[in-house]
């Protein structure tokens, strides 16, 4: 209780710190045009205090009066950066002038404070909402992937999307929502980011080390998804409506936002409902239980003053989400499902999964339960010439996985992982040029097995706490940008037994008396782990057309709960994982180069890193003296952790071509080559049987055209056409060593959209987007869907092994404001 106390106490005390104040307003428009440029973001240069332009290009902004030496910047995907000096006036027109295909819109992931995308010496991408609009994908991960070279994703189905940043993910990735670290047993395989995807208005990614801001577990980089927060407080209800539907699996989903502001404070709700059956494809049919059903809702409280804001926001998350295992009749390749438990369970004679099922919405028993909640409370002030930014949030994440089918409502493994966020920064007023911020952020966690029956990991208690500084100086062309981070992590432990259930035959967690005799699955343990984190890099403006980048980092990750106590089957992943208490931190050593080139008719972009690794834990299958895979009576594979020096490097490169004479065409092309090996001696020279990484992407190209053509007509205002080719080459660098990875061939997929904006009210314009990914229905595995490897035989009739990706998707969206 005192701690909502103090959460309400904070967002609701904004209302005694008003003071004589300014509301800005104004109109954005493009330069050639003349036409409103909506989502184009407009804020006050060096403060957190900023608006959003609506569809008609208008915004509001509240600004102290006076206010003194105030800069408003204004910017927007495709379009130059403008700044102009705040005066007398309250009321504004800015035109900016498009530049399609460049990226010189405010970012805030991965830096102190808001700053130029182009100023920033690490590589950030920000994806904008109509993107993501324009994307349609299965989840919010995969609607990245296709915008954001260099990253990609470790896939389970078509709802769970783990990202990978240049070859490293899982707890090297670090996923925030509004700011906010989203924990959610991020060491797991098969479990996705609990997150509303109709309720994402903007994402940023940041490719490289950003330990030093957000302390472990951002090694890779970050990836940022920042919802939808309308910025309207003029008495009106607003809202937004989605809605599609997708073949494939018969995904339909629905979303609705309702936003009402007035005066100091505005008023966000939101919620949104997903439903899909099994997906297919030409070699497997339909692939049993990898349906899905998803419900989402929150709700934002914000108060506006002069000197800042305050906002109490809750989430709610709730996910049923297919198991998919693989098993299948060995001579029809028909899938089969498991009905019995333990040696009863012969998994080459399970019954056949019948057509009324594989067609069904209604979900297997054996299914994943995901529950995921948040309440937090987000401040930002000014204070002495500076401000500060302030954030305190509690998260709850329940996972439950239902793998028993004579006992289907027994979950065989069942968390509850609680999590209190904290953070507070400070950035100084600054001082000869030179911007000054200071921070501590941190965690603490708690991890609990409920009424299981496996448990892969341990019950522990875990607290962060880290410290940084960071300096930007900015001289006419040249930015330079450096700072310096501690972190400590406490992480402990309880001895844990478990011992056969004599009424169920299944393993439960025993205590008291009960140990007597029993297994200690987990010993005690109580762990410090430490590092320093530090970052310097410049960027250096050659002129308007050219910027160049460089940045070398030191991250530290402090190895996860798996990777240092795991002993068990995680059901969902069907792997059991075992751990190694004497892990290390890892520690990265990374460089970045990069250039910047645009001009009114082609933009391009060149990233180079080269990543050193100490420490660095992966998994390897183990065998037995024959040379099998060590596996359980369900067929499930035996994966243990190992440490290493490892390497990475390689390049990410756009090139994109939009003549200034043929208005609305573009022609974008990104490149993404990763190398990743490990440097011990023992594997020198070895290439697949030890030197390479695995989970490495292939070298991958996705090339697009398209067209938006701007019309007069009363209804349709524009229309807009595109074809894309993604195209994957094959896997040559794998690591085969224990049967770990497998060759992945080549492939290219086709997708091709269309699009409406059509006005269906004065101020309201609808978008219907009709999209087909994988037109010609290739059949095809990609090398980081861990579906591939789910297979029971050694050899199949058709010579195929494992599961096949989705096939061909017709899919249509529509958004409709209001």
């Amino acid at each position: 209780m005192k701690c909502g106390y103090l959460i309400l106490f904070i967002c609701l005390g904004s209302s005694g710190l008003r003071a004589q104040q300014r509301v800005l307003s104004g109109y954005v428009q493009d330069a050639g045009t003349r036409k409103p440029v909506p989502d184009a973001a407009v804020h006050l240069r060096g403060t957190h205090t900023g608006s959003t332009t609506n569809t008609e290009g208008r915004f509001t902004l509240k600004v102290p009066s006076p206010a003194i030496r105030a800069v408003m910047v204004v910017s927007c995907v495709g379009y130059q950066t403008d700044s102009l000096a705040v005066t007398y006036k309250n009321e504004y027109g800015i035109k900016l002038k498009p530049v399609p295909g460049v990226l010189t819109e405010v970012v805030i992931t991965g830096v102190s404070k808001a700053t130029q995308a182009r100023e920033n010496p690490i590589p950030v991408i920000g994806v904008s909402v109509k993107a993501i609009e324009r994307t349609t994908e299965s989840n919010i991960i995969d609607v990245l992937v296709k915008n954001v070279p260099g990253l990609n994703a470790v896939k389970t189905g078509p709802n769970i999307s783990k990202p990978f940043i240049r070859g490293l993910g899982y707890n090297r990735v670090l996923t925030l929502y509004d700011g906010i670290r989203q924990e959610g047993q991020q060491w797991g395989d098969e479990h996705g980011i609990e997150v509303d995807a109709y309720n994402i208005g903007r994402a940023e990614v940041v490719k490289g080390p950003s330990s030093l801001i957000y302390g472990s577990d951002a090694v890779a980089g970050v990836v940022g998804l920042i919802p939808a927060m309308p910025q309207e407080r003029d008495s009106t209800l607003h809202g937004k409506f989605l809605s599609e539907y997708q073949s494939n699996n018969g995904l339909i989903g629905n979303g609705l936002r309702l936003t009402y502001g007035r005066g100091n404070w505005s008023y966000i709700l939101r919620g949104s409902y997903r439903i899909a059956k099994n997906y297919i494809n030409t070699i497997d049919g339909r692939v049993y239980n990898t349906g899905f059903r998803e419900t989402n809702a929150s709700a934002t409280v914000k108060h506006v003053s002069s000197e800042g804001y305050s906002s109490l926001n809750v989430t709610l998350y709730d996910n049923l989400q297919g198991i998919p295992d693989g098993s299948r009749d060995s001579l029809t390749r028909r899938f089969t499902y498991q009905a019995n438990e333990g040696a009863a369970d012969d998994v080459q004679n399970r019954p056949l999964v019948s057509d009324a099922m594989l067609n069904s919405y209604r979900l297997s028993p054996l299914i994943q339960h995901i529950q995921h909640y948040r309440l937090y409370t987000k401040n930002h002030y000014r204070l002495g010439g500076g401000d500060v930014d302030a954030l305190l949030a509690f998260q709850q994440n329940i996972r439950r996985e239902f793998n028993h089918p004579t006992q289907p409502d027994q979950a065989g493994m069942y968390l509850r992982l609680n999590t209190l966020n904290y953070g507070l920064n400070y950035n100084a007023p600054a001082v000869a040029g030179i911007e000054l911020s200071f921070g501590l952020n941190g965690m603490y966690q708690s991890n609990a097995s409920q009424d299981a029956t496996d448990f892969p990991v341990p019950d522990y208690r875990l607290f962060d706490a880290g410290a940084f500084g960071f300096a930007r100086w900015k001289h006419e062309r040249f930015t330079l940008s450096a700072g310096l981070r501690y972190d400590k992590r406490y992480l402990s432990g309880s001895d844990f037994y478990t011992a056969a259930n004599p009424a169920t035959g299944f393993d439960t967690r025993v205590s008291g008396a009960g140990v007597t005799g029993a297994y200690l699955q987990f010993p005690a343990f109580d762990k410090r782990f430490g590092g320093l984190s530090l970052s310097a890099g410049s960027t250096y403006a050659l002129s308007e057309q050219i910027s160049l980048k460089a940045n070398i980092a030191r991250g530290y990750r402090a190895p996860s709960i798996t990777e240092y106590a795991a002993n068990g089957l995680d059901p969902g992943a069907h792997i059991v994982y075992l751990g190694n208490r004497s892990f290390k931190p890892e520690f990265s050593l990374q460089e970045d180069l990069g250039v910047d080139v645009s001009n009114p008719n082609f933009s391009a972009t060149l990233s180079l890193f080269n990543n050193h690794i100490s420490n660095y834990i992966f998994l390897s299958r183990l065998l037995d003296a024959d040379g099998s895979s060590i596996t359980d009576a369900q067929g499930n594979k035996t994966y243990q952790y190992q440490q290493a020096k490892a390497q990475l490097y390689g390049l990410e490169a756009t090139f994109g071509l939009h003549p200034a004479a043929l208005k609305g065409f573009t022609f974008n092309n990104a490149l993404a080559l990763t190398c990743g090996y490990n440097r011990s001696a023992a594997f020198r020279g070895t290439q697949q049987q030890g030197e390479y990484l695995p989970l490495i992407p292939p070298v991958h190209l996705l090339s697009s055209v398209s067209q938006e053509i701007q019309l007069q007509w009363r209804t349709v205002k524009a229309i807009n056409l595109k074809a894309e080719a993604d195209i994957n080459a094959a896997q040559h660098r794998y690591l085969a060593l224990n049967n770990t990875e497998t060759f992945t061939p080549g492939y290219t997929l086709v997708d091709i959209g269309a699009g409406a904006e059509i006005q269906y009210s004065k101020r309201c314009t609808l978008q219907l987007q009709l999209q087909i990914n994988n037109v010609f229905d290739v059949a095809y595995q990609s090398h980081l869907n861990r579906l591939k490897y789910f297979e029971y035989y050694a050899a199949s009739p058709n010579g195929r092994s494992g599961i096949y990706s989705m096939g061909r998707n017709v899919c249509v969206k529509v958004v409709v404001p209001f």
